[in-house]
């Protein structure tokens, strides 16, 4: 059993977990218990799908939000903000909610990496390439495989980030 950190509406739940690598997997948890790592694939998909009916640039701004006040610690004012983004989203709300959450807690989970020297600048990103260079989900979730750590560095600083 993880520790539970944000439960939803519908009655499902983030947590995080022992993973491969260490315990700050996360995992969603649906309403029946059954548990499965969010992929970045499915989610850059349902990122990608919102963004014709949202724009691809107020979703990057607002996962930016986000970023910015992303540490190693969960704050429940950052979720909460997260909160407030998603009601902006309307009939999509509670699936943004979802999506930033889980980009949240995955973005604390590469800030607690030993050794990290990416942090949460990985996440950024991939959600650059997907909403502001328009890559396709697969290619934005995919790209940085087989990359060291310098490689990806770069690429983050060429995007100011």
């Amino acid at each position: 059993m993880g520790t539970a950190v944000k439960k939803f509406r519908d009655g499902s739940y983030l947590e995080y977990d022992q993973g491969k690598f260490d315990e700050w997997c996360v995992y969603l948890v649906d309403k029946n218990g059954e548990r499965n790592p969010p992929r970045d694939l499915d989610y850059f998909s349902e990122l990608q799908a919102l963004s014709a009916k949202y724009g691809f640039v107020n979703l990057y701004n607002d996962y930016v939000k986000i970023y910015d006040l992303t540490s190693k610690e969960i704050k429940e004012n950052v979720l909460t903000e997260i909160e407030k983004i998603a009601a902006n989203y309307f009939s999509d709300a509670q699936s943004i909610e979802r999506i930033f959450s889980i980009l949240y807690m995955g973005m604390i989970a590469e800030e607690k990496k030993k050794y990290t020297k990416l942090g949460k600048r990985i996440k950024r990103l991939g959600m650059h390439k997907l909403l502001i260079e328009k890559k396709d989900a697969r290619e934005a979730a995919d790209f940085m495989r087989g990359m060291n750590w310098r490689e990806i560095d770069a690429l983050c600083k060429e995007r100011g980030f």
